[in-house]
């Protein structure tokens, strides 16, 4: 199979989708892979790195795109790159289509087949490939959010961990999911005073288990949330529903509770944001402010550690692009039913029914498109 990995053009996105290491695996196994030139060098692979794993290095994007039947990357499609897909290609990156009407008819138009890492299931009911840059973007939250609590970015001038004779900052985490849980440890280990909400009782059961009186537990509603803004510095959206938007748990009016200077840090963006307040930021603009509250949406948060964040995702992928190489997609997803939950869009149509949702589309049966009746 012909395998493309071109450079990521999202703002401060330095991620790649595949590391020297994943290109042997694959020549190894008989595919051709092409990578396009300075692909990896945000993250300390350089083209020589590439080339002695097998690689062909390739410098024009656009015949980097026509000739691929699987490409691999990292962020969603910016609209230049699903311009150039087509018919009977596979795209296999992060989609999170359903806050995105723009990108969803981009490929749809485009008539490729595209997987979402973020959707694909494992046994025990979880995410497998978004669960390492959850655990990335959770511990970011923190070192962020404990940055945009200084004065000098706005913040209220607030230590997050304290020091003798001076309370810790209260850190409230939205969501005890992968994310929440990441957030949770991160602040705890910097001596905040953390309390996370959930509502699922098991999940707030076992943490509790987990970290005793340390880490403070709520069963989330909207009351609940509400009550303990008027005393947080930091709230963490870590909340997810896979596949589809995430919920607005704190309002416009909501945020008069907070503390003027407090931080918002909505790890929940990509799926379209947990806060009614929030828009995408980047790397190079990360903040804003609405009345007198810190907002970092920073829309690709573990590209700001492209190196980590590389590794821990490709680590996690390559089983999934070898399946999709080596018994092409349909196979693939045919005999894999937790890769098949990754199929979103395939020949102008919308498979995942929570995008379908989002976008008052029809949904294709996921069973007619692996029998092969499209």
């Amino acid at each position: 199979m012909d395998i493309a990995v071109p450079r990521e053009i999202k703002n401060h996105e330095y991620r790649v989708g595949m590391t020297p290491a994943g290109v042997r695996e694959l020549t190894r196994a008989g595919h051709r892979v092409r990578v396009q030139a300075g692909a990896g060098e945000g993250d300390g692979f350089a083209d020589q790195h590439y080339a002695a794993a097998g690689a062909e290095l390739v410098t024009d994007v656009e015949a980097l795109f026509a000739e691929a039947e699987l490409i691999v990357k990292v962020k969603e499609p910016q609209p230049e790159e699903y311009r150039r897909l087509k018919p009977g290609q596979v795209l296999f990156t992060y989609l999170h289509l359903a806050p995105d009407e723009a990108q969803t008819q981009g490929l749809l138009s485009s008539g490729c087949t595209a997987i979402a890492y973020e959707t694909v299931t494992d046994d025990r009911g979880g995410l497998p490939l978004l669960a390492p840059m959850s655990e990335v973007a959770g511990r970011m939250a923190v070192q962020a959010g404990a940055h945009c609590l200084e004065k000098a970015q706005g913040g209220r001038g607030v230590l997050l961990g304290g020091v003798p004779g001076v309370a810790p900052a209260r850190v409230l985490v939205l969501g005890g999911g992968v994310v929440g849980i990441n957030a949770a440890r991160m602040a705890m280990g910097l001596g905040a005073d953390v309390t996370i909400f959930d509502k699922s009782l098991p999940r707030l059961t076992q943490l509790d288990a987990l970290y005793g009186p340390a880490l403070k537990s709520l069963y989330s509603t909207a009351d609940a949330i509400d009550a303990e803004l008027e005393r947080a510095d930091l709230v963490i959206g870590a909340v997810l529903i896979p596949g589809a938007s995430a919920p607005k748990l704190v309002t416009r009016d909501m945020l008069k509770r907070l503390p003027r200077g407090a931080v918002l840090v909505d790890v929940a963006i990509d799926q379209g944001g947990c806060f009614e307040t929030s828009r995408p930021t980047t790397h190079q603009q990360p903040t804003f402010e609405v009345d007198g509250i810190v907002h970092y949406c920073v829309a690709n948060m573990p590209g700001g550690v492209a190196r980590t964040a590389t590794l821990a995702l490709t680590n996690a992928t390559l089983p999934f692009v070898l399946a999709l190489a080596n018994k092409g997609w349909r196979r693939a997803l045919n005999e894999d039913a937790h890769l098949a939950r990754g199929l979103n869009v395939h020949a102008g149509r919308v498979v995942y029914q929570a995008v379908a949702e989002a976008h008052g589309l029809v949904v294709e049966p996921l069973e007619r498109v692996l029998a092969g009746n499209d």
